[in-house]
Parts: C-alpha cells; sequence; structure tokens
C-alpha cells in the first residue's frame, strides 16, 4: 500500500465559477460540502458553463456564515442566502440526466447578467427541495450515489505529478506550463507517479475512504485561462494532453484526474497535508 500526501481542497460552490481554496474541508456523499451546489441556466433552463461562457471564471464566490457571496471586479457582490424559502421550479439537464432546480430570484438574475454582459438572462438555480439526481444509470457508481451538479462524480482526485508530467510535454513543446486549476479537481495528492491515481481503487484517511472509479475525460474548459477567460487558440493543454494520456476507448479526448464516490465517513473532514492511504485496483 502506497501514501500520498493531501497537497490541496477546492470546493466550486457554483459550476463553472471560481473555485474556493480550503484547509479543511467535509466529506458528503454529495461530494465536498457546498460543491457545486449551485449552477447557471439560461432561461429556457440550459445548463451553462465555461464550454459556452468561459467568463463564469472571472466571478469570486466566497462562503460566508450565512450563504455565498458573489463577486467580480467593476460589478461588486450579491449574496446567496444558504436558507432558501423556495422559488420558481425549473426543469434542466446535466449532461444526460434530468434536474428539478429552484431559481434564485430576479434580483441575483440581474446581477448575473450584468456581471457576464450581453443580457443572456441568465439565472442561478439550486436543486429544488427534495429532488435527488442519482448517478446509479451510469452503472459506475452503484446504487445511492448522488450529486448535485457536479459533472460526472461527487468528487474528482488530482496528482501533482501528473500535471507536472503534462507541463513538461508542453515546456518541450515551446508551450507555457498550466496551473492546476485548469482541471478544477477537489483533492489534489501528492507522492504518485504520474497518472497513477488512474490505477488506484482506494484512498484512505482517518475513518473515512473515498473510491476511485474511472477516468476523467477533458473537454476543452482546460483551455480556458482561469485568471482571464481567455481560450488557448491551440487549444492548449487539451492537444497535448490527449497524446500523452488519452482517455480509455476510441474518443479520442484526453485524460486528466480520477472521478471519486465516498466510500465510507460521511461527515468526517479531510485536512490540507494529511497523510493518506493510497491502494491500487485489482487487476
Amino acid at each position: 500500500m502506497e501514501q500520498a500526501r493531501v497537497t490541496g481542497l477546492y470546493i466550486y460552490p457554483v459550476k463553472s465559477m471560481m473555485g474556493i481554496a480550503l484547509d479543511e474541508a467535509v466529506l458528503t456523499p454529495k461530494g465536498l460540502e457546498h460543491d457545486r451546489r449551485w449552477m447557471v441556466v439560461r432561461p429556457q433552463g440550459r445548463f451553462v458553463t465555461q464550454r459556452d461562457e468561459p467568463r463564469l471564471a472571472l466571478i469570486r464566490t466566497r462562503l460566508d456564515a450565512g450563504g455565498l457571496t458573489l463577486s467580480r471586479d467593476g460589478h461588486g457582490s450579491i449574496f446567496v442566502p444558504f436558507e432558501f424559502s423556495g422559488g420558481p421550479r425549473l426543469q434542466t439537464r446535466v449532461w444526460n440526466d434530468n434536474c428539478s432546480v429552484e431559481d434564485e430570484g430576479d434580483e441575483i438574475a440581474r446581477w448575473l447578467d450584468d456581471a457576464i454582459g450581453d443580457n443572456q438572462g441568465l439565472r442561478l438555480v439550486r436543486m429544488a427541495a427534495g429532488f435527488q439526481r442519482s448517478l446509479a444509470a451510469t452503472d459506475r457508481y452503484g446504487e445511492g450515489t448522488t450529486t448535485d451538479f457536479a459533472d460526472s462524480a461527487p468528487y474528482l482526485v488530482a496528482s501533482e505529478s501528473s500535471l507536472d508530467a503534462l507541463n513538461i510535454e508542453l515546456e518541450s513543446r515551446g508551450r507555457p506550463p498550466v496551473p492546476m486549476n485548469r482541471f478544477r479537481p477537489n483533492i489534489v495528492l501528492r507522492g504518485l507517479p504520474p497518472f497513477a491515481e488512474h490505477r488506484a481503487g482506494r484512498l484512505e484517511g482517518d475513518g473515512w475512504s473515498i473510491r476511485l472509479v474511472d477516468h476523467c475525460e477533458r473537454c476543452l474548459v482546460t483551455t480556458v485561462d482561469q485568471a482571464t477567460a481567455q481560450r488557448d487558440p491551440a487549444r492548449e493543454p487539451y492537444e497535448t494532453l490527449r497524446r500523452l494520456n488519452p482517455a480509455p476507448g476510441d474518443k479520442g479526448a484526453p485524460a486528466f484526474a480520477q472521478n471519486a464516490k465516498l466510500g465510507s465517513g460521511a461527515g468526517a473532514c479531510i485536512t490540507a497535508g494529511s497523510v493518506l492511504k493510497f491502494s491500487p485496483a485489482s487487476p
């Protein structure tokens, strides 16, 4: 059994907006507490991410005692309370999953449209009370696995050495290195060989475990500079990564980091700097 150290913990309270680095986080069956709790949609309910609106990366998120504060330079801020009395219900989809959501109201929608621009009619939503988005239909995560607005799984686990390997390859091609925030992970580890997270079966901490399930297939969000919201015209690091570490199958997409679910220990804390046991998957 190998060991790995936790060097980063991140949540993204609103899907595709700026993340928050944490010293410790609470483990829940849906992911780290408050991760992807909200999402932006268009008036017809279609979900919006950096794939089609990279300026979402410029909106900061901050957790306060009673809720979430959104802000962007030059546009002020707005507060979104944790407690919610209920708004209009909408239907949306997160990839193949139909979701029932509740609208956070006109004031927040007006702020979003001002902060993003172009009068797109954007709305902020959360999962409707009592609605559970099940991942059981994928067969990968098992019965009872749920998440809110994450793309594929409750957790995303990445390795520093995998990023190092990618950056070495980028620099050998005359391209600048990229930071880990291009991949928006929840848990970052140090101490594993490059891409060893893909062969992991389990991570174990003090009273909890996370089961690493499958490769995270990456998209062109990886080409968006998270500090400027500008896309790389050469589609890097996406193009280099798909040569270096292609996802299984014939899709031609790259893989980076590992989708994961909670194995045991709901309510326990994971702490930056802690050392975890790393168990490779059985052949």
